[in-house]
């Protein structure tokens, strides 16, 4: 049988090779983790092992024969004479059992299920070792996606990082637009670092798992969708009947059963059938030679042991009890794993569906963004927030296509079912037991029904409901809704106008600290705007380290162009510090906010 099992084993490496050089395939990597996995080998050899345990068991109901032969010296002596004499004896016997009380028949029946429980044990191994490559294939497979996207991610920043630098460079951008573009970028190589690294690791596990390393090229596959039931029930029903470690449990009970019947044997009495010939010379102090035939049925009844049969008796009923619990164990176990699988194929098809127009819309958005960003109607930071939308909203399509795969693999796994969705015979098991004619019977689990856990089902039209009633609410609060939005708008636009005027002077950019100033700008006390200029280049031109912090920011408009902004401002310099309250008059002028005046106040408005 060992001989099949290798043989087919050796076939199947010259047919499915798995070599780096090639393109791989999803059966073909499983095929050789199943020849090549420690533990399946182990698996293996053990359940070899319980064949030749039941063999030499069943060999208590043949005969045993027993050849004697004996030559020596034998002295007699005795108050009559005293003799020296060369002895020699040749004695054949033969027994045969003829009743132990059943012992031997339940031993028999007892290891013929331990022979089942380490096939159902074997077929697990392998159910196993088959889902980790397959994880490890999809696995592959979803961080080279990743580090495609990763890397079509640092592009585009890369290049949005080449337009803004060319632009400062002419004195067309403003730096603190490159300062904000070098953050995404290094941001987006981040991340591409990280994904290298996670198909590094992926690829290590690969390389554990099936002893390649991953190809250049590996093929798609589409799932092992194939066999799923529809319906939670029927899936749960499927994994309590076919999932081989709950089958090795449940033999194991009948195993464990069949060792009291065994024990209960040593409180009958044992009848066996003797046959013996003897023959020698100068046997018992007789001269010449002398034989002698016997046959006889012989009876042996332990009568009193010291209550060490009672007590055994008792340890392998207990043992047998042991079983039954790890039986309902395995089965909740097996429940859960299999409802968990089964849910995540569902919601993972459900959730790709929305995960596909969200990256879908988010790309469209990007792109009208791109547009509008070229003419001036969308600021950087929207560009750069739209780019970085669309990477995630791509990462997770990604995740979650391959999260639906292997959760498909886990289902078939949890059902009994993987090796034959990957499409591997079972040939080379010829030998093994019949595995569609085995019945759970009497000894099924009793402490596992198949009732799934019931899935919180959102009532979307009660949330579109509560959705409409908030928007009244809100319409109530702010009658004038356009407005409102107009407003919000506008100050997001202002708040950015602020912030760009705090980096320029905290990086001390004058291009684009001037530029946020109107050309009419009134520096008050009768300065001219030119003359306030030089002394604000002096000023931040001998500043070092400058840390410029704005909070309690309040914006108050004054019509659709013009608008007041009060705050804290706490400057700090390696040579000068302070803490004022400042406001800020602002313009609008085309698309952008510019400052027409600022002054210091005593404390911000209430």
């Amino acid at each position: 049988m060992k001989k099949i099992f290798l043989h087919s084993c050796i076939g199947l490496m010259f047919i499915s090779p798995v070599n780096p050089l090639y393109a791989q395939n999803l059966k073909d990597v499983s095929n050789s983790v199943l020849l090549n996995n420690p533990e399946v080998l182990s698996r293996w050899h053990a359940f070899l092992a319980a064949k030749g345990e039941r063999d030499a068991s069943f060999g208590g109901f043949l005969p045993r024969v027993d050849l004697t032969v004996g030559v020596g010296k034998e002295k007699k002596d005795d108050l009559q004479q005293q003799l020296d004499y060369n002895r020699n004896s040749t004695s054949v016997a033969l027994s045969q059992m003829l009743y132990d009380g059943f012992s031997t028949s339940n031993d028999v029946k007892r290891l013929d299920h331990a022979i089942l429980v380490r096939a159902f044990e074997l077929r697990d191994s392998a159910e196993n070792a088959a889902l980790e490559s397959v994880r490890a294939y999809y696995d592959v497979l979803r961080y080279r996606k990743l580090i495609t996207l990763a890397e079509d991610n640092y592009v585009r920043h890369r290049t949005v990082f080449e337009q803004i630098q060319g632009k400062v460079q002419v004195g067309a951008g403003r730096r603190v637009d490159l300062e904000q573009v070098s953050g995404r970028l290094a941001l987006a190589e981040s991340n591409l670092l990280i994904e290298t690294a996670n198909l590094h690791d992926v690829s290590a596990r690969f390389q554990r798992i099936v002893g390649q390393i991953p190809s250049k090229e590996m093929e798609e596959h589409p799932g092992l969708f194939n066999g799923i039931p529809k319906d939670a029930v029927t899936a749960i029903k499927t994994a309590q009947f076919n999932n081989p470690s709950l089958r090795a449990a449940i033999e194991n009970v009948r195993s464990a059963n069949y060792a009291v019947a065994v024990r209960r044997a040593q409180f009958q009495p044992r009848v066996d059938m003797r046959v013996r010939r003897d023959h020698g010379r100068e046997l018992d102090g007789v001269a010449g030679r002398t034989g002698t035939s016997v046959a006889e049925v012989t009876l042996n009844w332990n009568l009193f042991n010291g209550l060490s049969d009672v007590s055994r008796s008792r340890q392998y009923i207990e043992q047998a009890e042991v079983a039954k619990g790890l039986r309902d164990k395995a089965c909740r176990d097996i429940r859960q794993t299999m409802e968990i699988a089964f849910n995540d194929v569902q919601k993972y098809k459900e959730q790709l569906s929305y995960l596909d127009q969200h990256q879908l819309s988010i790309e469209k958005a990007r792109d009208a963004y791109r547009q509008q960003f070229d003419i001036g109607q969308r600021t950087l930071l929207d560009l750069l927030d739209s780019e970085n939308e669309l990477y995630q909203a791509k990462r997770a399509y990604t995740n979650a296509g391959h999260d639906l795969l292997i959760a498909s693999a886990r289902a078939q796994a949890s059902m009994g079912h993987l090796l034959s969705a990957l499409g591997i015979s079972a040939d080379h098991q010829e030998k093994l037991p019949d595995f569609d004619k085995w019945e759970s019977a009497e000894e099924a689990a009793t402490q596992c029904p198949a009732d799934p856990v019931m899935v919180h089902i959102t009532d979307k039209e009660s949330l579109k409901a509560r959705a409409v009633e908030l928007m009244k609410e809100i319409e109530v609060a702010s009658p004038q809704t356009g407005q409102a939005v107009q407003t919000s708008s506008a100050e997001g636009k202002v708040r950015e106008a602020l912030d760009n005027w705090r980096m320029a002077w905290a990086l001390r950019d004058l291009s684009a600290y001037f530029a946020s100033y109107a050309p009419e700008f009134s520096a008050g006390g009768g300065v001219s705007y030119e003359s306030w200029q030089d002394k604000r280049r002096e000023v931040i031109g001998k500043a070092k380290e400058i840390t410029l912090e704005v909070d309690d920011v309040k914006i108050n408009f004054l019509g659709e162009t013009n608008a007041e902004t009060s705050f804290r401002q706490a400057y700090r310099s390696k040579n000068y510090q302070d803490v004022v309250y400042k406001k800020i008059s602002w313009q609008k002028q085309g698309e952008r906010w510019v400052i027409v005046s600022e002054i210091n106040i005593p404390s911000l408005p209430k």
